[in-house]
């Protein structure tokens, strides 16, 4: 059985989108972010990056150990190798595939993710002038769909000629470009695959997944609240935690 440690995020999504399209039964383990459940030890045991996605495969085909993973790319690698799906081999088409999932990891979700998390920042007076940071990261989004237009020139799909996993990683990152502040029309190559792939019904029910975890930050007390912000803000090594070295 296939148990993904999920939150509703664009990282989380991109391993829906594809379980879905797979069409295989999987379980999901909700890690609410917000809370803090991603720093829990026994998480850390399968994440110690202690972010999500991750993945646990406890019945896995080439042996009686389970395998876990974590990293959203290593994780849809893995799902498409073993399923023999949307991941061509062929060498040529193989790395078309592998070069965008890691140009996603690398660019596009970082860069993505810190232009929202300085836009949230600039909201508090007390973060100072963040100016520089929101032109560097708002330029740098502007720019990483200017390489998706690039990359899908003339191509249905980014990579191999097929739709694969490359797009499935990208797509719930690219799918917010109104959040973004972008002008979709600017890039009409990446407006065309969107409306595509957005019609797929895998990838609306991906997109769904997880929808009902949603949390309404007004119901929150003003202690609760206190402790997110500490827990999740200016974070640092997260220590061994006790509990595994009382366990070994």
């Amino acid at each position: 059985m296939l148990e993904l440690y999920y939150w509703p995020t664009p990282n989380g999504k991109k391993v829906s989108i594809l379980l879905e399209e797979l069409g295989v039964p999987y379980v999901l383990k909700p890690v609410h972010i917000a809370r803090g459940d991603q720093f829990h030890p026994d998480f850390l045991k399968i994440s110690p990056n202690n972010r999500m996605p991750a993945l646990v495969d406890t019945a896995p085909r080439s042996g009686v150990e389970p395998v876990t993973i974590f990293e959203s790319g290593a994780i849809m690698m893995y799902l498409a190798e073993t399923a023999g799906r949307f991941w061509p081999q062929e060498l040529h088409k193989k790395y078309q595939v592998v070069q965008w999932v890691m140009w996603q990891m690398a660019n596009q979700g970082p860069k993505f993710g810190e232009q929202g998390h300085f836009t949230r920042a600039a909201q508090t007076p007390a973060n100072g002038d963040l100016t520089y940071a929101l032109r560097r990261f708002g330029d740098e989004v502007h720019r990483l769909y200017g390489v998706m237009n690039l990359g899908l020139y003339q191509e249905r799909y980014l990579a191999a000629g097929e739709y694969t996993i490359a797009d499935m990683i990208c797509y719930p990152w690219a799918a917010g470009w109104k959040l973004r502040g972008v002008d979709l029309d600017e890039f009409p190559n990446v407006k065309r695959w969107l409306a595509e792939i957005g019609e797929r019904p895998a990838v609306r029910r991906g997109m769904a997944t997880g929808a009902e975890l949603a949390e309404d930050p007004e119901t929150l007390s003003e202690e609760e609240k206190t402790r997110r912000q500490k827990l999740l803000t200016n974070q640092r090594a997260t220590p061994i935690p006790k509990e595994w070295m009382k366990a070994g």
